[in-house]
């Protein structure tokens, strides 16, 4: 143990590219995911770079610079390749947690608190969703630390302040191409408010001409691309900015109290998260009370500002878990240091179990894992069984460690628990998702070559069905308002919902209306309650009399 902690940055890339980097390629794409990547490919396809698209049309919602590294990695890997297309996220995962140790070794001048809150931020369950995950929160979230961090020793140290100046201002501006302004609020907002309370910016007279610089970098690099789409595409920039403002107010409105149950988003770490939000309970526990305060208020204060706006997802709570992280680490470095001398149950029995009830499930993973996948494990049995050997191993060591009361080794056997089921357990994520009803919609270019028709999808498109397509892919309905081909024979996608429309369009009397085929991507059969309408379509050849 004393090695990894001797090494911290060494084992904690280590870590990372374990939890981030293997299988990346395992799971299905998503929705956010295929927008993204489509705008990707139609950067390369059609060089849409600064006005960027999404299924030919204007996507100016979200800044690019995700999308200009994520299709840079494609020119490399080639877009097929779902880890080429990943991989900048997972890197972007990887200078998230090495950042949160810098400045975690910063704040409390302890290298193993910084390692052990590093370690938490890496294997919390939402930063790893969004980590192998094609998915902008990463991006701006991890530029954003990096400024942070540049900031917190400007004001703690008073040195390079001119250097540290331009590289702060750089990072917010890159977090700022990366998803607007939302890392501004959720997770530098915040970090103002908790550093103004516990350290406060001192010598801000000796800074004004550092500050200065600071903002005007910032100006400049999160500004630039927004100044370039309104003076060569303000029509769409206006409509664009409608909508979104709209999608504020009016869209998964949820209530103040939405969030409280924030702490869950770390997965794993829920029970020691919630703990170390105790302040009256650890307070004079921890080793260092100024840092506890500093990192318990601004992850408190992130959560209060997401609860303000109407909007609500339990996504968007990825930022606080950056600080709840840190916070969090107070209260296991606490552990490492006390555990075997507390004698109270109410401090040992919610320890025991935590951690037991992840040995618990190590143990029972082989029973239990056969008897849901049994019908599925044909060709998994290898990830199977290396899974299974794994975590009973790592169960059986921990149950022996909390015996004995030995945190620090249980500790990292959570890790190490985290780091199988990627490793072993991601592979088998076919497993779960078996739809004999399956059918790309890629395969319509078949038909297309042996028909020579163009196709047409009648109403709103689904990006998963275009990024598998390969191309864009027309719409006629758009605005409430159908614009009919001028060809007198096409091929029409049209989803369920728009069966309807289908049939006030295409009257029998003037069309000849035949189905054709279904395209079904759904990862399970029509008999799942998770098969999604959205994610098929039902091919007509549509003629004209």
């Amino acid at each position: 143990m004393k090695t990894l902690e001797k090494h911290p940055i060494l084992f904690l890339t280590i870590a990372c590219i374990a939890i981030f980097f293997f299988h990346l390629d395992a799971i299905y794409i998503n929705i956010m995911e295929a927008r993204n990547f489509i705008t990707a490919r139609e950067m390369i396809d059609d060089g849409n770079w600064l006005l960027t698209t999404l299924n030919g049309e204007p996507r100016y919602q979200k800044p690019p610079l995700p999308t200009w590294l994520t299709a840079a990695s494609g020119m490399v890997f080639g877009l097929k390749s779902m880890f080429g297309l990943r991989l900048p996220a997972a890197l972007m995962s990887l200078l998230l947690v090495l950042t949160s140790y810098r400045l975690g070794k910063r704040l409390a001048g302890d290298s193993r608190y910084a390692f052990i809150s590093a370690l938490i931020l890496a294997t919390s369950f939402y930063i790893i969703f969004s980590g192998r995950n094609g998915q902008w929160d990463i991006f701006t979230h991890a530029f954003m630390m990096v400024a942070i961090y540049q900031i917190f020793r400007w004001f703690q140290t008073q040195d390079k302040q001119y250097v540290r100046a331009l590289w702060a201002g750089l990072f917010l501006g890159l977090s700022f191409m990366s998803k607007g302004p939302v890392s501004m609020y959720a997770l530098f907002l915040p970090f103002l408010i908790a550093f103004g309370v516990t350290f406060r910016f001192r010598s801000l007279r000796k800074n004004v001409l550092p500050l200065i610089l600071f903002l005007i970098t910032a100006v400049v690099a999160s500004g630039w691309w927004h100044w370039y789409v309104y003076t060569f595409d303000a029509e769409a920039v206006a409509e664009i900015t409608r909508r979104e403002a709209a999608n504020w107010t009016g869209y998964n409105v949820r209530p103040f109290y939405y969030y409280w149950s924030f702490f869950t988003q770390s997965g794993i770490w829920t029970l020691p998260a919630f703990i170390a939000l105790l302040y009256p309970y650890l307070k004079d526990r921890v080793s260092d009370k100024r840092g506890y305060q500093f990192t318990l208020i601004w992850t408190l204060a992130a959560v209060v500002l997401l609860s303000v706006i109407p909007e609500k997802k339990s996504r968007y709570l990825l930022p606080v878990l950056i600080p709840m992280a840190l916070n969090t680490g107070y209260y296991v470095e606490y552990l490492f240091r006390k555990f075997r001398n507390i004698s109270h149950k109410g401090e040992t029995l919610p320890v025991y179990f935590n951690f037991g009830l992840i040995a618990v499930i190590g143990l029972a993973f082989p029973i239990a894992g056969y008897m849901v996948l049994k019908e599925q494990l044909d060709g998994q049995w290898v990830w199977f069984v290396l899974l299974s050997i794994s975590l009973v191993t790592i169960g059986i060591l921990m149950i022996r460690h909390l015996r004995w009361k030995r945190i620090r080794p249980v500790f990292y056997l959570t890790i190490a628990f985290i780091m199988a089921i990627i490793s072993f357990g991601m592979p088998m994520a076919s497993a779960l998702t078996v739809n004999p009803e399956y059918r790309p919609l890629s395969e319509l270019q078949n038909w297309q070559a042996k028909t020579k028709l163009p196709v047409y999808e009648l109403g709103g498109f689904t990006p998963e069905l275009i990024w598998d397509y390969g191309k864009p892919i027309p719409v006629l309905t758009q605005d409430g308002v159908t614009r009919l081909p001028k060809e007198t024979s096409f091929g029409l996608l049209v989803a369920e919902e728009n069966i309807p429309v289908l049939e006030q369009q295409f009257p029998k009397e003037t069309y000849s209306v035949a189905k054709v085929i279904r395209y079904d991507m759904n990862p399970v059969g029509p008999e799942h309650r998770n098969h999604k309408p959205r994610l098929y379509r039902d091919l007509y050849l549509i003629t004209k009399r």
